[in-house]
């Protein structure tokens, strides 16, 4: 792999009592550099050559792994560790076999002993073991997840609450500006969600929460929000945007022009379903545009409670 980069020149300057040397780095590069992570990347980008099995990398961080239903299985994932060894070996890089582990996830009762061994070290077998700090455990249980249902049961209603705004709840709205659903199934399906929770709150009779719904179109019209003056996040959708050649009396100074679309799919999308949503706010929704968005998404969220 030809990068361009002169690897044999790099060097780093050292000083000491206001004296100053360069020293040439004949292999790797000094730690802390700038260029130290893009060519590590690029060291082991081909890691995976010549094997059979799913590599995963993650900076220093690798996971081999496969579907395994037979002896046949077992011995491909070995000979796919010899020749990560082997690869090692050639590219002068050093394995910590002391933090590796060989995890097997399966259900059933009886499980085979893991014996898979890399640069003649055994990989020691383990329950679980943390992957982007997540703990996959062998069985695929989740005890912590049971652990808290556990003890939520005994708590009351505005624990119970708590625990679904805190912990449910940004997860079944997160990136909703993306993925926001169109079709009633899909929508009945997450809103059911959100009803198991009252139940479980005992807040069906009282529920004061948003319905999911509200919560996805306040989160689009808020993205659509950053989107028109051109934040950098948003400049490729907000460049798009053009004004409105039409506006009546009851539409505010800030209408964005849609054009119709032909096909669910383009029809639904962020852009142009967010629009549709945008063009219908009254002024005092907008304020004083563009406004801080905290004070947007209070100003919206008004708006929406009050649209049953």
């Amino acid at each position: 792999m030809d990068t361009g980069i002169p690897f044999g020149s790099y060097t780093e300057s050292e000083s000491e009592d206001n004296y100053q040397r360069k020293l040439r780095v004949m292999s790797g590069v000094p730690q802390g550099s700038i260029l130290g992570p893009l060519l590590f990347l690029a060291y082991v980008n081909h890691i995976w050559k010549n094997t059979e099995s799913t590599f995963r990398l993650f900076v220093e961080d690798c996971v081999i792994y496969r579907k395994i239903v037979n002896n046949s299985g077992i011995k491909k994932l070995q000979i796919d560790l010899c020749r990560l060894g082997e690869w090692a070996v050639e590219n002068w890089m050093k394995i910590n076999s002391g933090k590796s582990k060989a995890v097997s996830f399966t259900r059933a009762q009886m499980k085979n002993l893991l014996n898979y061994s890399l640069l003649n070290q055994e990989i020691p077998e383990a329950s679980s073991f943390k992957y982007f700090e997540i703990i996959l455990s062998s069985d695929l249980s989740w005890k912590a997840l049971q652990l808290t249902m556990h003890i939520l049961k005994k708590g009351n209603s505005s624990m119970k609450s708590l625990a679904y705004t805190s912990l449910v709840h940004p997860i079944l709205e997160y990136g909703a500006a993306y993925w926001d659903l169109f079709r009633e199934g899909k929508i009945n399906a997450l809103d059911w969600e959100q009803k198991k929770a009252a139940k479980f709150a005992n807040l069906t009779n009282k529920l004061k929460w948003e319905t999911l719904a509200q919560c996805r179109k306040i989160v689009c019209i808020r993205a659509l929000y950053k989107a028109y003056p051109g934040e950098l996040a948003w400049k490729a959708i907000g460049d798009r945007l053009q004004r409105s050649y039409y506006l009546s009396r009851a539409n505010h100074d800030w209408k964005i022009r849609n054009r119709r679309q032909r096909t669910d799919i383009r029809k639904y999308l962020f852009v142009y379903s967010t629009i549709q949503l945008w063009n219908k706010l009254p002024m005092n929704a907008l304020g004083t545009f563009p406004s801080k968005p905290s004070i947007f998404r209070k100003r919206v969220r008004k708006v929406i409670s009050e649209v049953k």
